[in-house]
């Protein structure tokens, strides 16, 4: 039986007027291509900027982080995306 994993990533968007709700739908819709979604929030940066941060469960294999940080990057209004932590459940 294959192993699960629990990713915590932290998206930021491309500026502080991003629609962070329609960010945060496709973040959704993205993550359900590659594992089960169990958390998603708001986290208050600076300035007005929010990050949103995404709990992920998906399958331990190869490269699987690469794999979830280059899908979430590639959606639209996020500027950039951070694995914080990985841990095997």
């Amino acid at each position: 039986m294959p192993r699960k994993v629990l990713m915590a990533v932290k998206l930021m968007p491309r500026s502080a007027e991003e629609d962070l709700e329609l960010l945060k739908k496709r973040v959704e819709a993205t993550a359900s291509e590659v594992g089960e979604l169990k958390d998603i929030k708001e986290e208050p940066i600076a300035f007005g900027l929010k990050a949103i941060k995404v709990l992920l469960m998906v399958e331990d294999e190869e490269k699987i982080a690469e794999k979830v940080e280059n899908l979430l990057h590639n959606i639209e209004g996020v500027e950039s995306v951070e694995v914080e932590s990985i841990t095997l459940i």
